[in-house]
């Protein structure tokens, strides 16, 4: 059964002591979240997220972003054209502990409407080249994944061996990833510092420019491609003014990642596929499919525009916006862990570097309206912004 806000509100004064709280509220949608959690305001206007893992994966997931949140530094930090989830105090509760942080002013938006604005997709493009541009040692210092360029490759390649030993993978699809692993020019790339489950509910906007970043469990050395591939999806008409402005901030450093983001674009529904698989629910099945088959139409009619650029002309992010936009939508609205605006529903979190895809999960869509979040923290504006923990 989920916890009640005064329940969490109770839990949060034990994590933070001399915590006067003035108001609390519950900051999900349902009991069935990955999270029990809530909106706390204390006696002098601070706004305040608690919240309790209700899974062994929520608390994993929670164990990891407490470390990533940790490894952010003040010095890290001030890199960074936006703000970062802080951590406030936690308290432990029946094997697990209770997380408080303090929630981060701004406006969540779908994929589509971030893109739909020329001033916030630039906005997006600098902050995730902000994130690839952090000196790395400090990802080794605190124990945090460090992977090559080969073992991105690999991961990939395993992904794809996984798919289509499920029997669902069409052959022509097969053909074309393979070919982009098969290709060694497309994965010469320095490894950055990624966020490593970016998607669009990771972003909180504040006048027309990235004001937060949430959900950082997935904080790594890896693929800064991991970081983009969202972007590729989403349909709004400045989507490719975030890939220009990021190439420009990193000076045009990676020739190829605009294939490669593709790549793990597509590899989305072969996560689906295999999602379904392991988890035996024939819908999910279907549903992936049926998307693989569309992708696979899609890739048919723009035959010379292949992933792999050795085996033909490299596509433009407007040629990629094209050969998507097609493409059926439902693959991309279980996006990873990544954000943590709310605790409302349990997806699978579907993240490149799990070893088996049934084992991640990952929150959903809030239930928060749309008016627009702007000023200060008010009860009835702020369970409509967010905290990852």
């Amino acid at each position: 059964m989920a916890r009640t806000q005064l329940t969490l509100a109770a839990l949060a004064t034990s994590a933070v002591p001399g915590l006067d709280v003035a108001y609390a509220r519950k900051h999900s949608a349902g009991a069935h979240g990955l999270f029990d959690s809530a909106l706390v305001i204390d006696a002098d206007g601070r706004a305040l997220i608690i919240r309790v893992p209700t899974s062994q994966s929520a608390e994993t997931e929670q164990s990891a972003d407490l470390v990533a949140l940790r490894a952010l530094t003040t010095g890290n930090r001030s890199r960074l054209p936006f703000d970062v989830p802080e951590y406030v105090g936690q308290t432990p509760i029946q094997g697990t502990r209770a997380v408080v942080y303090e929630l981060l002013a701004g406006e969540s938006f779908d994929a589509d409407a971030l893109t739909g604005h020329e001033g916030v997709s630039g906005s997006i493009g600098r902050a995730i080249a902000a994130i690839h541009s952090l000196p790395s040692a400090f990802i080794g210092t605190a124990g945090l994944p460090q992977q090559s360029a080969e073992q991105c490759r690999t991961d990939a390649i395993d992904l794809i061996d996984r798919a289509a030993n499920t029997g669902y993978l069409p052959a022509a699809l097969l053909r074309r990833w393979e070919q982009a692993t098969d290709d060694d020019a497309l994965w010469q790339f320095a490894p950055a510092v990624v966020h490593g489950s970016m998607s669009a509910d990771s972003i909180l906007i504040t006048d027309d420019a990235v004001s937060g970043i949430l959900g950082w469990s997935g904080l790594a050395v890896g693929d800064p491609a991991r970081d983009l591939h969202w972007l590729l999806a989403a349909r709004g008409d400045a989507a490719e003014l975030a890939i220009t402005a990021y190439s420009t901030a990193r000076q045009g450093s990676d020739s190829h990642i605009t294939q490669r983001a593709m790549l793990y674009a597509e590899l989305e529904l072969a996560r689906w596929l295999l999602h379904g698989s392991s988890s035996h629910d024939q819908s999910i099945v279907d549903d992936a499919v049926a998307m693989l088959d569309g992708l696979v139409d899609t890739v048919h009619s723009h035959t010379q525009q292949p992933l792999s650029p050795k085996t033909g002309p490299i596509m433009t992010v407007g040629d990629v916006e094209n050969m998507l936009d097609h493409m059926p939508r439902a693959a991309r609205d279980y996006d990873q862990h990544a954000a943590m605006h709310t605790d409302s529903y349990d997806f699978s979190g579907l993240t490149m570097n799990s070893e088996s895809d049934d084992e991640s999960d990952s929150d959903s869509e809030d239930e928060e309206s749309d008016d627009s979040r702007t000023g200060a923290i008010a009860p009835d504006q702020a369970e409509r912004r967010s905290a990852s923990e």
